[in-house]
């Protein structure tokens, strides 16, 4: 039987939400390798690969090159005009999601905002959003915390602004939604200003800076992490060398990318790691707000700052959490880090919980069915 969100639980309450990759599947992959660990049968991630062979260089620059070639460039070289289907399903789930967000503003008595904190480093949120409204159905803010016109710089204050309509005749007053996008693990639409981040949703920018990074992937290399019949122990075994000089013009380049890196969940630059844990504050602020709702889909809690802060916040007793699972794996997997909340709800349907089950049966804004 399929678990419902309840709408008693959700409306006229402090909305957040937590997207992670599993939302974008379809434009962008997650960071699960078919790979085993070597003695189980648990497939690896990056994560987990990165962090096992953390002390060899050459593993080191081929599993980077890997998640430059195969998860950031793909986000990095997003082209909204050119949709396949897949890629079309994927937006559609997205407007589908941002349209029942603002039907639940639009019925708020008080606070018509909400925030969606995303691990991802797509502008799929922001484009969709941006169609949303050119099309003229919606009337609403997305605030990714720019601010400025011709250079928009992101400042995490911008995050606490509100809009309002006010009448002619300042007789009347009525606040505009807003939905607030924010990205503690960095953006392929951000930008190293100075002691600033820019943001520029410029797709021949975004395509330029990705290409400029010298990646050394081997097609061998890569053939062994889809390989579900292998184990790490066998690419210990292999001889994966990479030139020292190929190595450090690689590194050099990566290291301008403002993407948080999946070992330590650290940027390298100072600019984006000060943003990151200023946005990590701004979700234990809004978790500690009474009666907060923290809906999260796609993500698998592998951050471990992002899981301690849930974790603190949970002594929150009017916040409600709700981690949906992709799969009874998956749900096994979060038992153990939250069996002890009162507060979480695990939530599961009948097969995989991907977007399309997400916005039809656990999260929508629809009457709920009679019995």
């Amino acid at each position: 039987m399929s678990m419902l969100i309840n709408r008693s639980d959700i409306y006229d309450k402090n909305l957040n939400f937590l997207i992670g990759s599993g939302a974008s599947v379809g434009v962008l992959p997650t960071l699960a390798l078919q790979l085993k660990q070597s003695g189980t049968t648990a497939p690896h991630t990056l994560e987990t690969l990165a962090t096992k062979f953390e002390a060899d260089d050459s593993l080191m620059c081929l599993i980077f090159s890997y998640y430059v070639e195969k998860v950031i460039a793909p986000a990095a070289n997003f082209d909204i005009s050119k949709l396949t289907d897949e890629q079309r399903a994927v937006l559609d789930n997205y407007v589908v999601f941002l349209e029942t967000i603002l039907t639940l503003l639009n019925k708020q008595r008080n606070g018509r905002r909400a925030n969606i904190f995303t691990t991802n480093y797509d502008g799929l949120i922001a484009h969709c959003a941006e169609r949303m409204i050119q099309h003229g159905q919606h009337d609403f803010i997305l605030n990714d915390g720019g601010s400025g016109f011709v250079k928009r710089m992101l400042q995490t204050r911008s995050f606490n602004r509100f809009v309002k309509d006010q009448g002619s005749f300042d007789r009347h007053e009525v606040s505009v939604p807003q939905i607030n996008l924010i990205q503690p693990h960095g953006s392929a639409y951000w930008y190293k200003d100075g002691e600033n981040i820019e943001i520029s949703y410029d797709l021949t920018r975004s395509t330029k800076r990705i290409s400029e990074v010298p990646t050394c992937l081997k097609a061998k290399f890569e053939e062994f992490l889809g390989d579900k019949d292998k184990s790490d122990s066998d690419i210990a075994a292999e001889n994966f060398s990479v030139d020292s000089a190929a190595c450090a013009k690689f590194w050099q380049k990566y290291e301008e990318l403002p993407i948080v890196n999946p070992t330590k969940w650290k940027f390298n630059e100072t600019v984006f790691e000060e943003h990151y844990y200023q946005s990590l504050r701004a979700l234990s602020y809004e978790l500690e707000k009474p009666n907060s709702v923290f809906i999260v889909f796609g993500f698998s809690f592998a951050d471990e700052h992002i899981l301690s802060l849930v974790k603190r916040s949970l002594s929150n007793p009017t916040l409600k959490v709700f981690v949906c699972c992709f799969n009874d794996r998956q749900k096994a997997d979060l038992e153990g880090k939250f069996n002890i909340f009162d507060n979480v709800e695990l939530v599961r349907v009948d097969g995989d919980l991907d977007f399309d089950k997400f916005n039809g049966e656990v999260f929508n804004a629809n009457p709920e069915p009679t019995a």
